[in-house]
């Protein structure tokens, strides 16, 4: 006969206790790689941050009499390339990508949105993405241009230059 413990044999009293430190073990597992992911993804987020095209602000900001204009033909070119396919050609947001995208691109011939963003915020989504500066993850990266400044400033200078296209 076997040792009971509240009338139950003691091998089915454990029974309960090892099922439920099985499923603690698997929540402390998933918990850490849970942390250890964002961890990493924090870190990555926050050097694309901490990480700027200085030379690009800068040049952004002392105005359009530092931008050559082979930095101008350029960004023309790179903006109708990579920027249009979702911006559209004008700017409007209605590029042959956009149809599938959500959020769906920024017009950026709307003088709303010009105000409200600043040069060096169109730059580090230039060169870093749309994460880095809390848009949508569908923005690419052009890491390319982080050793670009002119042609960047250039491409800021275009797309702030969209807001005069806008229909009346």
């Amino acid at each position: 006969m076997t040792k009971t413990h509240c009338g139950l044999p003691r091998y089915e009293a454990r029974k309960p206790r090892l099922a439920y430190l099985e499923l603690l073990t698997k929540r402390l597992i998933g918990g850490l790689v849970i942390l250890i992911l964002t961890s990493v993804i924090n870190l990555t987020e926050g050097h694309a941050q901490m990480s700027s095209p200085q030379g690009a602000m800068t040049i952004a900001s002392n105005g359009v009499g530092s931008i050559s204009d082979d930095a101008r033909t350029t960004a023309a070119s790179l903006f109708g390339d990579r920027c249009a396919v979702c911006h559209g050609p004008n700017g409007d947001g209605h590029g042959p990508g956009a149809a599938n995208l959500n959020p769906k691109p920024v017009d950026f011939r709307d003088g709303k949105w010009q105000r409200s963003v600043t040069d060096e915020k169109i730059t580090k989504a230039i060169v870093y993405g749309g994460p880095a500066v809390g848009l949508s993850a569908s923005m690419a990266a052009n890491p390319d241009l982080e050793t670009q400044p002119a042609v960047v400033a250039a491409l800021v200078e275009h797309i702030r230059s969209l807001a005069s296209k806008r229909k009346k």
